[in-house]
């Protein structure tokens, strides 16, 4: 039996990876239902952040809110979840002033934190009276795998799959993201 009837766990989930499957089913195992925020949906419900200004870059933020929602969803079908056992949302993490919209607020909020931006969210959540549980805290060294990584692998053009999930590699080719961020970098310089 969970801990908690219902969490919060968020992401931008831009190239979904095997350390993000493993931090939403360490959230789920919490819980008996997982929300799932994903941040960024579009562009205006993402300001930039001062801890991390790449965040709201379109480098970093390849794929549309649909194409995430449908990877996540896929992902954790494939993980053995259920369609009962999980919400996705879009959470506009940038903008706690609208968290209400999206996600229920006397949930638990799951959060790993890497760094500044770890901090500072961990921080907001605790100053809105939200119940929070960090999953883990370690340094950025010890991160593990990163989606700027995969996106980077993508745009040269060197193997990436073994990074991500199964179900979420064959969606990320079956939309030629590498492709498209390869497009986008090209754009960029």
């Amino acid at each position: 039996m969970a801990e908690y009837e219902v969490g919060v766990i968020h992401g931008r989930f831009q190239i979904l990876h095997n350390d993000h499957l493993k931090y939403l089913l360490a959230g789920k195992k919490m819980c008996g239902h997982l929300v799932i925020g994903i941040t960024n949906p579009d562009p205006h419900l993402t300001n930039e952040v001062d801890a991390d200004h790449n965040r709201s870059g379109i480098l970093s933020n390849p794929m549309t809110y649909y194409e995430r929602l449908i990877m996540i969803r896929e992902v954790m079908l494939e993980a053995g979840l259920n369609h009962e056992q999980m919400t996705i949302t879009p959470l506009p993490i940038t903008m706690p002033e609208l968290f209400r919209y999206y996600v229920p607020m006397d949930a638990l909020f799951l959060l790993s934190i890497y760094d500044d931006w770890g901090r500072l969210k961990l921080a907001q959540f605790r100053s809105m009276g939200l119940k929070t549980h960090v999953l883990w805290e370690v340094s950025p060294e010890q991160k593990g795998i990163s989606a700027s990584d995969a996106r980077k692998l993508m745009i040269q053009d060197r193997p990436w799959e073994h990074l991500t999930p199964r179900a979420a590699a064959r969606l990320l080719k079956a939309w030629d993201i590498p492709g498209r961020l390869k497009k986008i970098n090209k754009l960029g310089k």
